[in-house]
């Protein structure tokens, strides 16, 4: 099986690394397939494997009374399990596809040995992992402050910036689920966004039309955490 290249990765955290420092993951990292509703993780199992998302949406999910609810989500701008590269050995969340995709896979005691090793890949991961802190804060924020239909709108937001093209293929189902709420309270919120022209509904999809409607309905909960993404892997 051939190594990945740097030049080819599609991962933003790879191609953030000194070629030095994907030296020491390069040997390590194996292709592997996304696909939906794929379990990556369950909570409280032992970290394995940490994955660098090339393609697709993984969702961190917290465990409800009756269900669970998305507290999290990386695309291809993040990585699975990064706690892992500093000593964590168990997942207290749980880790789904959302989206069919590919990773890179290494394994956790891979991953810690290179971090042992570099400062420099340390503070990256470190610093993505500063950001998970702020992004699953502002999903507190949002899920304790704002409507269903603001959530929905930073849901679609958040979504879309993991995703190429217009288009994301969710279901009702699946939307109440990562929001926590039941399917008519999604299915009125859907309508509320649609009515506004911010989306277009169809069997199993959801087409952004307007992004700017979606941004001002979601308000401070998006934005600022994608703004500190951007800061924090640009000192790579």
């Amino acid at each position: 099986m051939s190594q990945p290249q740097q030049s080819a990765v599609r991962n933003r955290l790879l191609k953030a690394l000194s070629p030095d420092d994907f030296a020491l993951l390069q040997p390590q990292l194996e292709p592997m397939d996304l696909t939906l509703r794929q379990m990556v993780i369950e909570a409280g199992e032992p970290i394995q494997h940490a994955h660098f998302i090339e393609e697709g949406i993984v969702s961190l999910l917290a465990k409800m009374p009756h269900d669970r609810i998305e507290v999290g989500m990386m695309g291809r701008e993040g990585m699975s399990n990064v706690a892992a590269a500093f000593g964590a050995e168990r997942s207290p969340h749980a880790m789904m596809c959302q989206a069919d995709g590919q990773a890179l896979r290494i394994s956790a005691d891979d991953l810690r040995s290179a971090v042992q090793r570099s400062p420099s890949l340390s503070g990256l991961l470190g610093r993505y992992l500063y950001y998970l802190t702020i992004q699953t804060g502002q999903t507190a924020f949002a899920n304790a402050s704002l409507n269903v239909e603001a959530r929905l709108a930073r849901w679609v937001l958040m979504t879309h910036d993991r995703t190429d093209g217009f288009e994301l293929t969710l279901t009702h189902d699946f939307l109440a689920t990562m929001l926590g709420v039941r399917r008519p309270g999604v299915t009125t919120a859907t309508h509320v966004l649609e009515g506004a022209g911010m989306i277009r509904t169809e069997r199993g999809r959801i087409i952004v039309l307007n992004r700017e409607k979606l941004e001002e309905l979601a308000d401070d909960a998006y934005g600022m955490a994608e703004a500190e993404y951007e800061r924090l892997i640009q000192q790579a």
